[in-house]
């Protein structure tokens, strides 16, 4: 019987998941601009969910109003194989250390996304923590190009990364494959600075290298500076051993050159 995946929010990253499962011959609904259907028209998506096998959902969650899937479609999702994509944000500030999926969730900023990956947790899903996402259309080329990119002077600061086409097969092998229900790190190997990605993507394309900032010089939004306020390391192993997961992109640099290359 050909599996049915049902998306909630085809966004970037559900769309390249999208993809990779009609490319394994899988039947594929979804809410969303980019779907066939809207998230608010209750009929139609309790109709198609009653015959999908498999859910995922990349809706994120709201401050104060939880998780939209589970308040209005939770009750349809029993006997489903479920998948969620969370943020690694969960893990909070660890000054740079490494974190694996066994480290604790809920200390960081993101408050209203530790309590949706909890939820999703306790149904049984496949919890898939996402580090900084990016690809084709999103990435470090695009800011450079419309004057985005910014250098922020914070020696020892890192981030750990993933390129969406990792994410999409990361995804559909915890969606078909046989691995426990659980979180899963989708992040490449090699976490580093912002400023090195950027100057890295400027060596490639010759674009011009931002000028190196104080935060305070940067004038960054709230929401920007809460993110460089968090520094961690983001361990991938359990995906790679439970899920069988190996990456296209191991590191920024793969990623990048195929960004640019447009391959």
């Amino acid at each position: 019987m050909m599996a049915h995946l049902f998306i909630f929010g085809l966004g970037y990253s559900a769309q390249a998941i999208a993809a990779l499962a009609r490319a394994r011959g899988w039947q594929v609904s979804a809410t969303g601009r980019a779907g066939d259907m809207a998230f608010a028209d209750a009929e139609r998506v309790r109709a198609t969910l009653a015959g999908a096998s498999h859910v995922l959902s990349s809706v994120p969650p709201a401050e104060g109003a939880g998780d939209p899937v589970l308040e209005t479609y939770g009750d349809a999702l029993g006997g489903k194989r479920l998948a969620y994509l969370s943020s690694t944000g969960v893990y909070g500030d660890t000054g740079g250390a490494w974190v694996d999926e066994s480290a604790p969730v809920g200390t960081g900023r993101r408050t209203a996304r530790a309590q949706a990956d909890a939820r999703w947790l306790a149904l049984g899903a496949h919890v898939l923590r996402l580090p900084g996402i990016y690809g084709p259309g999103r990435s470090v080329f695009d800011r450079l190009a419309d004057g985005r990119a910014q250098r922020i002077a914070l020696p020892g600061q890192v981030f750990s990364r993933v390129h969406v086409d990792d994410i999409a097969s990361g995804t559909v092998l915890a969606l078909a494959g046989d691995a426990p229900p659980g979180a899963y790190n989708l992040a490449d190997d090699l976490p580093c600075s912002q400023n090195t990605v950027i100057e890295h993507a400027c060596r490639l394309s010759g674009l011009p290298l931002p000028p190196l900032q104080t935060l305070e010089e940067a004038q960054l939004s709230p929401m920007a500076r809460a993110f460089y306020a968090e520094n961690r390391r983001v361990a991938n192993g359990k995906a790679r051993r439970l899920l069988g997961w190996r990456l296209r992109y191991p590191t920024y640099r793969e990623g990048l050159a195929a960004v640019f290359s447009g391959t």
